[in-house]
């Protein structure tokens, strides 16, 4: 019977709600903005990371370099595209 359960999704979803109660402990605490803000990021990147392994099973498969590649490709992306447009716009480059 244990091999049914699914227990590493139900230990996932318990870690987020976790994740997301820490998120939500910013408002509530009142704390700095630097501090919320690195809070934040550092939760809303695990969570992210959880969903993918966990939920959408991306280290399951044959091809999951692949698949870890294609990640990395958009984090960077993503990174790029962020810290360009802060240059640009907010430190005047």
């Amino acid at each position: 019977m244990s091999e049914l359960f699914p227990l590493k999704q139900v230990m996932g979803f318990v870690f987020s709600l976790i994740l997301t109660a820490v998120a939500l402990s910013v408002y509530f605490f009142n704390l700095s903005f630097s501090t919320g803000m690195i809070i934040l990021l550092v939760t809303a990147f695990l969570q992210a990371g959880l969903q993918l392994v966990v939920f959408m099973h991306a280290g399951e498969t044959e091809d999951k370099g692949a698949i870890y590649t294609n990640v990395y490709y958009g984090l960077i992306i993503a990174l790029m595209t962020i810290f360009g447009t802060l240059l640009v716009l907010v430190w005047d480059m």
